[in-house]
């Protein structure tokens, strides 16, 4: 694919007989473009699966930790399930978001452990307060 080789750094869509909304052209572009590096345009999530290792509500988490950042432009947000395999594939995610036990998470900022054994209920909203600490947050107002 050109963009993957970096020998273009746009796209043309159309559907070939059918109308596209003019926003459904610009987000679908804006994803492609992203999905290839070439321009970063919203908040990108890492998230494994789950497994029997996952011993909170990875979903529902995943959910929340959208609604509340999906607005931060180039941030790579990695919630894995567990303690295991989840540091290594959330590795190159600017925040890191993993399950550590029964109702138990790990913050990390890359590779780093911020926060150890954050109750399930408080991690999200620590989560945010870690992103504004190290000063990657902007309100959804300043975006306008």
């Amino acid at each position: 694919m050109p963009l993957l080789d970096g020998l273009a750094d746009a796209v043309r869509i159309g559907v070939p007989g059918e109308l596209m909304p003019p926003e459904e052209v610009r987000r679908t572009a804006l994803s492609i473009m992203q999905a290839a590096r070439v321009r970063i345009s919203h908040t990108e999530y890492i998230a494994c699966p789950g497994c029997g290792r996952t011993l909170y509500d990875l979903e529902g988490t995943l959910a929340r930790i959208r609604r509340r950042t999906n607005h931060l432009t180039g941030l790579k947000i990695g919630i894995m399930g567990c303690i295991v395999n989840g540091p290594g594939e959330m590795a190159d995610a600017d925040y890191g978001y993993v399950g550590e036990g029964v109702g138990r998470i790990s913050l990390y900022k890359g590779r780093e452990v911020m926060r150890r054994g954050i109750p399930e209920a408080e991690a999200v909203e620590a989560l945010i307060e870690l992103i504004k600490q190290e000063g990657d947050w902007r309100e959804p107002e300043d975006l306008q």
